[in-house]
């Protein structure tokens, strides 16, 4: 395949996405532009917005269109980088297994990543830049691709922890999410009342978008 015929194919599969996306989420096309455009490049977003806005519906029905596995992860001020990465437990073989955290997944929604300490939120790091994780002396890739899409709350910044500067550095966007316009308000309300159940279809494989990171990765150590 040549790459003006890449380059139509994944015009049409970006077209097919937010057409996917648009099924739950009203609006945002912005929104949707960005973060997918984050996810073909490799990577991670910041969301900012106040909560209420569907960021979390929004990144999941994006793993859902991309066919990929999604976890979220709330963090909290009791949030430990064991929670994230995973820890070490003994088995009823009285063997140390460790147990993998939620980060051990395609899409990660960090969710309001800036209400944790800096300690948690550094958990992430090395995760984010290299693509995997060290705990217990033992280094462990993530699986491949892997996506960091964060969020904060602009408003209230009581009780939180500003993000420093070599974690702002990981995320290739800042995106703003704004509220709706009227017409689209009207038409959340109509979509959310009724007994309306939406399916989003995977537009491309957990194998086509694996082989279109590591061509992506590829391309990237070649130029970078």
């Amino acid at each position: 395949m040549t790459e003006v015929e890449k380059l139509e194919k994944l015009k049409s599969q970006y077209a097919a996405l937010q057409q996917e996306v648009g099924k739950a989420i009203v609006g945002q096309d912005e929104v949707v532009k960005y973060v997918l455009i984050s996810i073909f490049s490799n990577g991670h977003c910041l969301l900012v917005g106040v909560p209420g806005l569907a960021k979390t519906l929004l990144v999941n029905s994006i793993a859902q269109a991309l066919g990929m596995d999604f976890k979220r992860i709330q963090f909290t001020p009791d949030l430990m980088p064991s929670d994230i990465v995973g820890a070490e437990i003994l088995d009823e073989q009285r063997q140390f297994k460790f147990i993998q955290g939620p980060i051990f997944s395609n899409i990660i929604l960090a969710d309001e990543i800036n209400r944790t300490p800096p300690k948690t939120q550094s958990a992430l790091l090395e995760a984010m830049q290299e693509r995997k994780v060290t705990a217990s002396g033992k280094t462990m890739a993530l699986p491949n691709p892997f996506f960091v899409l964060a969020t904060q709350n602009p408003i209230e910044q009581e009780g939180t922890y500003p993000l420093p500067e070599a974690q702002l550095d990981r995320f290739m966007f800042n995106i703003w999410v704004n509220y709706p316009t009227l017409q689209e308000e009207i038409a959340i309300v109509k979509a959310t009342t009724d007994n309306r159940k939406v399916n989003i279809n995977p537009v491309i494989t957990q194998e086509e978008a694996e082989r279109r990171h590591s061509e992506g990765m590829a391309e990237w150590e070649r130029y970078g």
